[in-house]
């Protein structure tokens, strides 16, 4: 028999709550597993003291409630999503950055809304300004809180320093209240889950680097001259970002340079090397650089074809040093190569 109060003469009026823990009972009396740790903690909280609010229930009571949750099971056509967060979830990228920053924030506020989720799922950015600017205290709980693997990424990213006091810091954790995890998680994400993601991914520098990098030589270096006039230290900055086929011997690892050429028309680089040959000076020492580190069979090859190819026109010219530069660009990009740091290549030389 199952606890619950009633009456002679019937069952007492039931609320909502007092039926579901009838339900709950009920399950649990037949051995089911319930992931109730998965409901906000009010929500476990109200459903505890309901079960210990139980008293006894005769039989029509307990069927009568539960073909009601059958029937209601039954009726279900759809599920929404699981609150303000679940939503959010749902939506993932289709709303606007300051309207998806502003629902974040008041879906941690929420009572009974675990805030730890908006504080995990930041950007890696974001996550190592926070474990620089908040105390270590703070930092050490959020490392608790974060996947081991994630956090241990995050610590080798921070200064050695920081990441010793912030280690010693989670050993102090052992005592501290969920109550106080909670409001922690909240403030965090109030603080920076809200905020709106910048529009532009790279950098201005870097941006106006590439812009010029694609740009014809004449065109960049008015430009480059132009900026140096008005602002020398970004007209240096952008100078560093700009990656041109002269850059290639300076920037370019000797080992690197098989995989940059991989895919490259051999048409392309023909045409690139006869010009830069026949100009001299840096272009054909990149010409040579790129010759002398590539398999000897195809290097004999296209000096062969370097040399029958004849004299190039110079938009001809620079439209394949143009399309050489863009695939090892792309392969930067991927991940594939590393470029070589101004100042290291200097210290080289």
């Amino acid at each position: 028999m199952i606890p619950i109060a009633s009456r002679p003469g019937g069952p007492v009026a039931l609320s909502r709550r007092r039926k579901a823990a009838m339900v709950v009972q009920l399950l649990l009396s037949d051995g089911q597993s319930l992931p109730l740790s998965k409901l906000p903690e009010e929500l476990q909280l109200d459903l505890t003291r309901e079960l210990g609010a139980l008293r006894m229930i005769d039989r029509d009571t307990l069927t009568a409630v539960a073909e009601e949750f059958a029937r209601e099971l039954e009726a279900i056509g759809l599920t929404a999503s699981a609150g303000l967060a679940g939503a959010l979830a749902a939506l993932g990228g289709q709303l606007s950055p300051g309207a998806a920053a502003r629902l974040r924030v008041e879906a941690s506020q929420v009572r009974g809304v675990d805030p730890w989720p908006q504080v995990i799922d930041l950007p890696v950015e974001d996550l190592l300004m926070l474990l620089k600017q908040e105390s270590a205290e703070v930092a050490a709980i959020v490392l608790s809180k974060l996947p081991v693997a994630r956090a241990a990424d995050l610590l080798g990213r921070l200064p050695g320093e920081r990441a010793r006091r912030i280690t010693h810091a989670i050993s102090q954790t052992a005592d501290i209240l969920p109550e106080a995890v909670g409001r922690i998680g909240r403030g965090l994400a109030a603080e920076y889950a809200g905020r709106i993601q910048p529009a532009f991914t790279q950098a201005p520098v870097q941006r106006l680097g590439a812009i010029l990098n694609s740009s014809q030589p004449a065109t960049r270096d008015s430009l480059l001259q132009g900026l140096g006039d008005a602002d020398p230290d970004l007209a240096e900055k952008v100078r560093r970002a700009i990656f041109t086929f002269t850059d290639i011997r300076n920037r370019v690892a000797p080992l690197d340079v098989p995989k940059v050429i991989r895919g490259i028309d051999g048409a392309v680089m023909v045409t690139a090397f006869a010009a830069a040959q026949a100009a001299g000076g840096e272009e054909a020492a990149v010409a040579d650089f790129i010759l002398a580190n590539m398999s000897p069979r195809m290097a004999e090859n296209l000096r062969e074809e370097v040399k029958e190819r004849g004299r190039v026109r110079r938009s001809d010219a620079e439209a394949a040093m143009s399309r050489i530069v863009t695939a090892i660009r792309e392969r930067a990009d991927a991940g594939e190569v590393t470029f070589i740091v101004a100042d290291e290549a200097e210290g080289q030389a």
